[in-house]
Formats: structure tokens, C-alpha cells, sequence
């Protein structure tokens, strides 16, 4: 009997009598999370100058970064690729069967390999690790085995610290393929960091789904020019409610004749406001002359957290550059429109 299985029969044991199955799903469950998680930090500890050299190697080149993997490491090098690609690295992802018969063309000068394989020694990589070594590439191999045929091929080896794979029989690629997907990740981030890639940049290359709505800038977004619901102070609230109507952002701005916002109309405003001689008053008389306004180069998600701040929710704000000149307005239901709120 296993370690494994005298943990999960403890833990049976303890269980009400009516839901052991509950209590074994469970059991195996959190024993593949700790399994996993011990084995994540020990990897976290042991990563050493060798990462560095990959770091170093990675961020000098002038081509792609091919990752590949047979079989759960393959599915393991394919996310690998993308999320280097998506931060910043160029990368793509070439299955090492398909290498010698004809997709080893993808692989040219300039590039760099990463290459996965828990035991180091998948016969079907040996295509691709030769035609590395032919045209002077570099490569960095993801291995358990630090004698391996990978490891011993590779420009630089990153090898994965001692760990059972998870689960009741221990066989199943689960701790290893864990591993080797962290380590990917340590990869793209640090050089993300190198090459200064921000926010902004992973915006760009992010448009799509709720992901690219919280990166959108309010500029993005924002009405502006003859959709602006503006009026100068003086203005009586006659005249003003008509562009207020009209405009139908349930608020009014109250600029000068530089366009600097002065103030804002809400329709909350107008209930405080409410009695008979309302639309004599000027508009200055019962403008808010400390409104919540965003710049034009915030985050779409900053407008939406200013918006529902619990101290004060609004349903739109003014646009103001550092000089309070006005450059449009945002409301809710434009985030609502891009996928955000």
C-alpha cells in the first residue's frame, strides 16, 4: 500500500459514513494540489544562474522562440509559445514529429529552441535538437534527467527538482507537466521584464474579449467634439436642461471659455435643486464645482472602479487632460458596450 492511499484512507476514515465517495474525491483532490504545490516549491528554491543563462540567451536573439514537446510536455510547449508570444517574445510552437518531414523550415537562423521532455530522452526531438546544433542555435532544455540525452545536448538545462507525479497510482505526467508550465511561465515574465513590455503593450496585442475591454484607455472609448454636453457659465437652467436633455448622458459640464471644466449638472443635482424658481437659476448656482473626472489615457477598468467607488457612484465622467480642459465624456453603459461592466 502507498503513502498516497494510507493519506486517503485516513482521511476516509474521519468521513460521515453516508458520502465516502465525496470523501475519496476529496481526499485525492487536495493530495494532487499538495503534491504539486510542494513540487512547485521546490523548483521556486532551486532555480539558480543557470535561468539567468537562458534569460540571457532568449532575450539576445534576433528570430523566434520555437518551444517543443512530445506528447503532455507537447500540449505543456504549445502553451508555453503562446504565452511568450503573447508578452512580448516572438514564439511559435513546432511538434517534433512533424519536424523531419519538412516543418523543420520553420526553424532558421536567428531563432532559439526551447525544448521539453520529462525523461530527456523522446526520440522525436531529435530531429529538431539536430538541426539546432547544424544551424547554431541555441537551445534550452526542460528536463528531470540532468544526464540526459536533452540535458546534455541543450545550450543551457533547466533541470526539475525530484517529485512523484500526483494521484493515487503516481504514474500519469501531472507533477511533471506542472512543473514544466511554471517554468515556462518564470521564462516569458522575466523576459517580459527585460524588454520593458507594459501594460500598454500587452493592450495592443490583447483587443479581443474582456481582457482587451480592461486594457482599452478611456480615449478608446470616450464621446467627444459635438457630443459633449457643455455650457458656459451663466447659462440659465432653461437653456441648460435642453442641452442637457438632448445630450443624454444624465449630466451636464460647466466650462470656460478655454473649455476648463468648472463644474457638472447631474440629474441628482437637479432633485437637490428642485423648487420654483429652478430655471432662473444659473447653472453655476447648482453645479457640483468638485466632480469626479478621469484623463483620457487611463485604463477603461479605472473608469469603471471611479464609477461604482462606493462613496459616491456616478454613471459618467468628464474627460480632462492636466490643464481640467475638457476632452469628452465616458458613461457606463460605453464600458457596458465594449465588455467590461
Amino acid at each position: 500500500m502507498s503513502i498516497g492511499e494510507h493519506k486517503l484512507n485516513a482521511v476516509i476514515a474521519a468521513w460521515p459514513a453516508n458520502d465516502l465517495q465525496t470523501a475519496r474525491d476529496l481526499a485525492i483532490a487536495r493530495d494532487v494540489l499538495t503534491t504539486e504545490a510542494t513540487a512547485l516549491g521546490a523548483l521556486a528554491a532551486g532555480l539558480g544562474a543557470e535561468f539567468r543563462v537562458a534569460v540571457d540567451m532568449l532575450i539576445g536573439i534576433t528570430g523566434r522562440i520555437v518551444v517543443t514537446g512530445m506528447g503532455k510536455s507537447g500540449h505543456v510547449a504549445r502553451k508555453i509559445a503562446a504565452t511568450l508570444a503573447s508578452t512580448g517574445s516572438p514564439a511559435l510552437f513546432v511538434h517534433p514529429a512533424e519536424a523531419s518531414h519538412g516543418d523543420l523550415g520553420m526553424i532558421v537562423a536567428g531563432d532559439a529552441v526551447i525544448a521539453l521532455s520529462n525523461s530527456g530522452e523522446a526520440m522525436e526531438l531529435a530531429a529538431i535538437i539536430s538541426h539546432a546544433s547544424r544551424i547554431g542555435l541555441k537551445l534550452v532544455g526542460i528536463t528531470s534527467a540532468a544526464e540526459s540525452s536533452l540535458a546534455t545536448a541543450a545550450s543551457v538545462a533547466l533541470i526539475l527538482p525530484p517529485a512523484a507525479e500526483a494521484g493515487p497510482i503516481g504514474l500519469a505526467p501531472t507533477t511533471s507537466t506542472t512543473m514544466q508550465m511554471a517554468l515556462g511561465d518564470a521564462l516569458a515574465l522575466a523576459l517580459l521584464a527585460r524588454r520593458g513590455f507594459s501594460a500598454g503593450d500587452f493592450r495592443d496585442i490583447h483587443p479581443g474579449g474582456t481582457l482587451g475591454a480592461r486594457l482599452k484607455r478611456v480615449r478608446d472609448l470616450m464621446h467627444q467634439g459635438d457630443e459633449l454636453p457643455l455650457v458656459a457659465p451663466g447659462t440659465t437652467m432653461d437653456r441648460a436642461l435642453i442641452t442637457m436633455t438632448a445630450k443624454r448622458f444624465g449630466a451636464l459640464g460647466v466650462a470656460d471659455a478655454a473649455n476648463r471644466l468648472l463644474g457638472i449638472v447631474t440629474d441628482g443635482d437637479l432633485r437637490r435643486a428642485m423648487n420654483p424658481d429652478l430655471l432662473s437659476r444659473a447653472v453655476e448656482s447648482i453645479m457640483n464645482p468638485a466632480p469626479k473626472t478621469i484623463g483620457p489615457d487611463a485604463l477603461a477598468e479605472d473608469a469603471l472602479r471611479e464609477m461604482n467607488h462606493a462613496s459616491r457612484p456616478v454613471t459618467a465622467l468628464f474627460v480632462v487632460d492636466e490643464r481640467n480642459i475638457v476632452c469628452g465624456i465616458l458613461h457606463i453603459h460605453d464600458l457596458l458596450r465594449a465588455g467590461l461592466a
